[in-house]
């Protein structure tokens, strides 16, 4: 234990006040939340287990000098003079060419080199910047192992019940329309700042617009906007958008970012999960449907066990567990417990950060380094995912050492297929290939046996000659259980299912199967419970006792993390600005009063997701300008009081989506399914679809890419698509050139602005009409007279130049086009196009 106690030794003193506590949230400020959790869940736990034996101030002799215990000590590096790790550079960290083994001078650890996995996180890290919240441990120090106290740390803000706050009086009471302004302006009235004026109506119905479908307003919505002066004219605009299918497109996806949502394992072998698109298709349906956020959850935890009015609702539900099946998984780990271990634990930690605010998982291997959670508290979630069978399909090959079948829906349920009916010759025919693989497969695997233990011994190729056999068979047995035998296709499904029989977990030591402790009985978090609360599970997996508790108006946070999710989307940040850790480690809610109101009106409007947009687009705080003031900027340049709107770049999928959009080729029907389905779950498949995504022009809505881990559109991650194997409540925004180049240089942009052109052109009117249409398509309004005076200019130079002096008409057809295209691209290419005022 006592290499345990040494990994929190340097957070004790920490826990022993409220003061220490603020002390290391403020000195951990500077680290984002998820990388502080990628440090605790794979960092930490590693040097642990396999450095600081020798590398650390407690071992019996520190090996060539080097102490990993510490930052300063991995930083600094040994007696060798390398540094330990350069953060942002890999080849020059001598930990990691040390456990690389690059170096054969320099192998550590020296008789077993780390798992792959390991090795790859740490390369991450390094990567991101060797993001490292430890304190220099202090010789002498009192302290020791960290005692939670459960009543002290339910007295976190977000541990407590929301409650509802009399607004303060306020010296203007002209401004504000309804209690979230009147939280908004009694936070800029003691500050002294003044809220900025409201914005123009061309400007706000484009927010709106892209805010609920993530597509711009057309000319004739803005027009009939901008002409309808009635005080409902804002309401309607908003419910319009509410009642259009494109509103789940758009937040679907923001659930999706949440949810981690791919359709591949991603990791050492990457691959294929061919019917993950079903559960995205149930996210955006919820949505359109606005089910209510509490069942929504509950039916991802557990829509397994839940009651059905049909076969159709039955097989939804099913459909939706699949958010706790299509997570990132290491395929090629020989070990079979230790790939279920890491299953749960990536279970917990998406349940918890997306529904919760919480990091469960970093209690892994130790008590949570600054929330009232303990390992107990962890192991008791895990025996009710290890009572649980998570099923993702993949069929065994040679990398994939762990498998998994499907859950086949009922027909009855009318769920539609990605795949189109196989004609009975050709199932005839695929299964007398599988039959004939098969008996190759059993033949090679007889005449292995069938021979002494030398032969087999001293002939390794007997190995891969029976395991390629049996891999050809199992790959045709995949293509062919997706068919019934009268080759309609089956319906199949990602989910969970309850084991026959519940388990319960030990507690590992230092998350080690090989140091079980006590057996932990499944239940729930302790410090969510009521004290004296039972929270122990006797019967079942446990799942539907979580979902309830979580979605639960008695849990103290789960409706204000979706609460100010919402707000985050809306507004561009967060009241709390960590929307995946409302615990210690995260920050304070700017308005906490605020925050609680908008919980406390969620559940009350029955837990409403459009509802909630509705409230806080309709109050005057939304529908503010994003003008600058020196005076409100010099006291408050982060906005966090929101004296004015945020100005906000496009997402990814708005801004490809917006590109289609005015390109007049979007296509707002896609078909049904995934490419990913069509491809199937081996290699061949995967390099298949990778070929079909580079030269395949699709035309739908962004949400329904073929999204590979590991493998995103250039034209998403260049703007910032986010990790799809971690919980994402807020992506990251850059401004960098290369997002300017895709748009200068990318063939879908230039054949965008093609398309584009080619639509204006067919607008009637004069040439200066066409280019202000342009104008309307691309920002929602008309250029103003210093732009008018350019277009003009650029019209009557521009055609001249792309003819080349050349005067046929066809010639000055053509560079009239050029002219027009050219127009475009720039449009689409501009700030304005990306950003929303």
């Amino acid at each position: 234990m006592k290499f345990f106690s040494l990994c929190i030794f340097a957070f004790s003193l920490a826990a022993s006040s409220a003061l220490a506590v603020e002390a290391a949230m403020a000195d951990h400020a500077g680290i984002p939340a998820d990388q502080l959790s990628f440090f605790e869940k794979n960092i930490r736990p590693a040097l642990v287990e396999h450095c600081y034996q020798c590398h650390s101030a407690e071992a019996e002799k520190v090996k060539g000098g080097l102490t990993l215990d510490t930052r300063q000590g991995t930083v600094l590096g040994g007696e060798s003079g390398h540094p330990g790790v350069t953060p942002g550079s890999l080849s020059e960290s001598a930990i990691y060419t040390a456990m690389t083994w690059a170096d054969e001078d320099m192998q550590m650890p020296p008789k077993t080199k780390l798992p792959d996995e390991v090795i790859a996180h740490f390369r991450k890290w390094i990567e991101m910047g060797a993001p490292d919240p430890r304190e220099q441990i202090i010789p002498n120090a009192s302290g020791g192992k960290r005692e939670i106290n459960m009543q002290e740390g339910r007295q976190h803000w977000a541990f407590q019940k929301p409650a509802s706050s009399a607004v303060p009086d306020l010296k203007d009471e002209s401004w504000a329309r309804s209690t979230i302004d009147q939280w908004i302006q009694a936070g800029l009235e003691k500050a002294g700042l003044k809220p900025a004026p409201d914005a123009d109506r061309r400007t706000l119905i484009r927010r709106i617009a892209f805010d609920l479908t993530g597509l711009p307003p057309t000319p004739d919505e803005v027009e009939a906007y901008v002409k309808d002066t009635s005080p409902e004219a804002t309401k309607r605009v908003i419910d319009q958008y509410l009642d259009s299918s494109r509103f789940g497109e758009r937040w679907g996806r923001h659930w999706l970012d949440i949810a981690r949502y791919a359709e591949s394992s991603g990791k050492e072998v990457n691959l294929l999960y061919p019917h993950a698109w079903r559960y995205r298709d149930y996210v955006i349906d919820a949505f359109n449907r606005d089910k209510p956020y509490d069942q929504f959850l509950k039916e991802q935890i557990a829509g397994d066990l839940m009651r059905y009015d049909n076969k159709r609702d039955q097989a939804e539900k099913i459909v939706a567990t699949g958010f706790l099946a299509i997570g990132p998984k290491g395929h090629n780990n020989r070990d079979k417990r230790q790939f279920t271990m890491d299953l749960v634990d990536e279970q917990i930690d998406a349940l918890s950060q997306s529904m919760l605010g919480l990091t469960l998982a970093c209690a892994r291997c130790h008590d949570h380094k600054f929330d009232p959670v303990t390992q107990r508290d962890y192991y008791a979630l895990a025996g009710i995912f290890l009572s649980s069978e998570t099923l993702f399909g993949t069929y065994r090959q040679l990398q994939n050492q762990n498998t998994s079948t499907l859950i086949e829906l009922d027909p009855a349920a009318a769920q539609v297929s990605a795949l189109a009916a196989l004609p009975k010759a050709d199932y005839a025919t695929l299964k007398r290939n599988y039959d004939e693989a098969l008996n190759t497969a059993n033949n090679i695997r007889d005449q292995v046996r069938s021979m002494s233990s030398g032969q087999r011994d001293n002939n390794a190729q007997n190995f891969l000659r029976v395991r390629s056999s049996a891999d050809r068979a199992d790959a045709i047995k995949a293509d062919l259980d997706q068919f019934h035998a009268d080759g309609s296709p089956r319906t199949l499904a990602m989910g969970l299912l309850d084991k026959d029989s519940p388990v319960n977990s030990p507690l590992l030591i230092r998350g080690d199967l090989k140091q079980p402790g006590d057996t932990v009985p499944r239940g729930l978090v302790e410090v969510l419970c009521a004290e004296g609360e039972p929270r122990n599970i006797s019967e079942g997996s446990g799942r539907l006792d979580l979902a309830f508790f979580i979605a639960s108006k008695e849990n103290p946070l789960t409706a204000r993390v979706m609460a100010n999710r919402i707000w985050l989307k809306l507004m561009g940040s967060g009241l709390v600005a960590t929307p995946d850790n409302f615990g210690l480690m995260g920050q304070k809610p700017t308005h906490p009063e605020l925050l609680d109101e908008l919980a406390l009106s969620f559940m009350e409007q029955g837990w409403s997701v459009k509802q909630m947009i509705r409230e806080i687009m309709l109050s005057r705080s939304y529908q503010m300008a994003s003008a600058y003031d020196d005076q409100n900027f010099a006291v408050d340049p982060d906005n966090k009081l929101h004296w004015r709107m945020n100005q906000r770049r496009l997402d990814a999928e708005a801004i490809r989506d917006a590109m289609l959009a005015v390109s007049g080729n979007l296509n707002l029907y896609p078909i049904d399914g995934s490419p990913v389905a069509r491809a199937g779950e081996g290699r061949e498949g995967l390099f298949s679809l990778f070929r079909e995504i580079s030269t395949q022009p699709y035309s739908y809505r962004s949400i329904y890419l073929p999204i590979i881990r590991d493998q995103i559109p250039e034209v998403l991650s260049v703007f910032d698509f986010p990790d799809a194997s971690l919980v994402n409540g807020e992506r990251d925004t850059t401004n960098v050139p290369g997002q300017s180049l895709f748009m200068m240089n990318n063939p879908q942009a230039l054949s965008a602005a093609d398309a584009f052109a080619s639509r204006v052109a067919k607008h009637p009117g004069t040439p200066l009409e066409k280019l202000t249409y342009a104008f309307q398509l691309a920002f929602a309004r008309f250029p103003t007279e210093q732009e008018m005076t350019s277009i003009k200019s650029f019209w009557m130079r521009f055609p001249q130049q792309a003819a080349e002096g050349k005067n046929t008409p066809s010639e000055k057809e053509k560079a009239q086009m050029a002219t027009l295209s050219a127009f475009c691209q720039s449009l689409i290419a501009s700030a304005e196009f990306r950003y929303l005022n």
